[in-house]
C-alpha cells in the first residue's frame, strides 16, 4: 500500500551529487571541471600526453589516478562510474589536419571508448569532436560513429555548438554527443541542448599584467611582423596607428593574411600561438593564462600553473582543451534529463501503487 512518507522521495534525490564520471582523453581537465561544476564527481582520468598529465596534476593534485592509454585499459581495472566524458582525438578529423579518419589509429580511439562503455554498462556519456567530422569522408565517418554508438545500446543526441554563445568570448565550434542508455530513455523525455547566453565582455579575460608579453620594436619578432603586414595579402590594408587606438582589438597573425576581431577571439588551437591584442595603446601577446580563461578555466586554477608550465605548452594545452562552460551547460542539462526521467518513473510507480491499493 502507498505510504505517504514516500512523498519525501522527491526529484532532488535523483540529482547529480552521486553521479560518478571518468575523464578520458582528459587533456588538462576542462571536461572534468565542467562536470564538477555541474555537481558530478570524478573517479579517475586517462591521458597519455605527459605534458598534459603534468598540468592536470597541478590542477587537481599529484595523487590523481591516471589509467593511461585507454586503448590498453582493462575495463575490469576501472572503478565503477556512471558517465564517460571524452574529447577524443581531433587531429584526425580536423579541417586543419590530415584527413585520414578511420584509417588512422587515432581515429580508432572512439571504438576503444565504446568498448569501455559496453564493458562497464555505462548509463551516459558526453563526447566532443571537431567540426571537421561533419563532412569527413562525405559524412561517412560521422555515420559510422553514430551507428556504432546506437548498436552499443545508446540513444545519441548530437549538435554543433560554439563556445561563443555558451559563456566565453571565443569562436570555437565543436560537435557534442550526449549518449543515454536506451533503457533510460522513457516516456518521451528528450535531451534538451543548452540555450545560448550573452557573450561576456572580452576585457574580463585579457587581464594578464606581465610586461614581458608586450609586443613592440624591442622584440626581434616585431620586425617580422612589420614585414608580414607588408606582404601581398596585407599590404595597404592595415595601419598600426589605427590598430593601436582600438582597445581590446584582437589580431590573428595567420600564415598569410591577418584578421581582426572585436569582442571575441578566434578558435584557440594547439598550433595557434600568433594571437595579439591591443590594450592601453600597446600590442600584447595572448598568454597561456589568458588562454585558459578563454576556455572557461577558473582564475584560481589558471594562476596555479603560472611559472610552472612554460608558455608554449600552456597555449597548446589550452587550445586542445574542452571549454569548461560548454561542458558545464551540457552536464546541467543532462542532470535535468536524469531528474525528469527519474521523476516520471517515480510518479508512474506511485500512480500504479495507488491504483493497485484502490482496487
Amino acid at each position: 500500500m502507498f505510504n505517504k512518507g514516500d512523498e519525501r522521495m522527491t526529484v532532488e534525490k535523483y540529482g547529480t551529487e552521486n553521479l560518478r564520471f571518468m575523464d578520458f582523453c582528459a587533456g588538462i581537465g576542462g571536461g572534468r571541471i565542467g562536470l564538477e561544476k555541474a555537481g558530478m564527481r570524478c573517479v579517475g582520468f586517462s591521458e597519455i600526453n605527459w605534458g598534459s598529465v603534468k598540468t592536470y596534476r597541478e590542477f587537481f593534485g599529484k595523487e590523481e589516478q591516471n589509467y593511461g592509454d585507454l586503448m590498453k585499459i582493462n575495463p575490469g581495472d576501472l572503478p565503477d562510474f556512471d558517465l564517460m566524458i571524452a574529447g577524443f582525438p581531433c587531429q584526425t578529423f580536423s579541417v586543419i589536419g590530415p584527413r585520414t579518419g578511420m584509417k588512422d589509429r587515432r581515429g580508432m580511439t572512439i571504438f576503444g571508448l565504446i568498448d569501455i562503455m559496453t564493458a562497464k554498462n555505462l548509463k551516459y556519456f558526453i563526447l566532443e569532436n571537431v567540426k571537421g567530422l561533419l563532412n569527413h569522408g562525405g559524412g561517412e565517418s560521422l555515420k559510422v560513429i553514430l551507428k556504432e554508438l546506437d548498436e552499443a545500446g545508446y540513444k545519441v543526441f548530437w549538435k554543433l555548438v560554439t563556445s561563443l554563445y555558451l559563456g566565453v568570448p571565443q569562436m570555437r565550434e565543436r560537435i557534442y554527443f550526449v549518449g543515454i542508455r536506451k533503457n533510460l530513455v522513457t516516456n518521451g523525455v528528450s535531451f534538451d541542448f543548452p540555450r545560448s547566453v550573452k557573450i561576456p565582455d572580452i576585457k574580463n579575460y585579457l587581464i594578464d599584467t606581465d610586461e614581458s608579453l608586450e609586443f613592440n620594436e624591442k622584440r626581434m619578432a616585431y620586425e617580422t611582423f612589420l614585414k608580414y603586414l607588408d606582404n601581398k595579402y596585407n599590404k595597404g590594408k592595415f595601419s598600426i596607428e589605427r590598430m593601436l587606438k582600438e582597445n581590446y582589438l584582437v589580431i590573428d597573425t595567420r600564415q598569410s593574411d591577418l584578421r581582426l576581431y572585436h569582442g571575441q577571439v578566434p578558435t584557440l588551437r594547439t598550433g595557434r600561438h600568433g594571437i595579439l591584442y591591443v590594450r592601453d595603446g600597446k600590442f600584447r601577446k595572448l598568454s597561456g593564462y589568458e588562454s585558459l580563461l578563454l576556455q572557461g578555466f577558473p582564475e584560481e586554477l589558471a594562476r596555479k600553473v603560472r611559472g610552472k608550465i612554460d608558455e608554449g605548452s600552456l597555449l597548446s594545452q589550452a587550445g586542445n582543451a574542452m571549454t569548461v562552460n560548454v561542458v558545464e551547460a551540457f552536464g546541467e542539462n543532462l542532470a535535468n534529463f536524469i531528474n525528469n526521467t527519474s521523476k516520471s518513473a517515480y510518479e508512474e510507480k506511485r500512480f500504479d501503487t495507488i491504483r493497485f491499493a484502490n482496487r
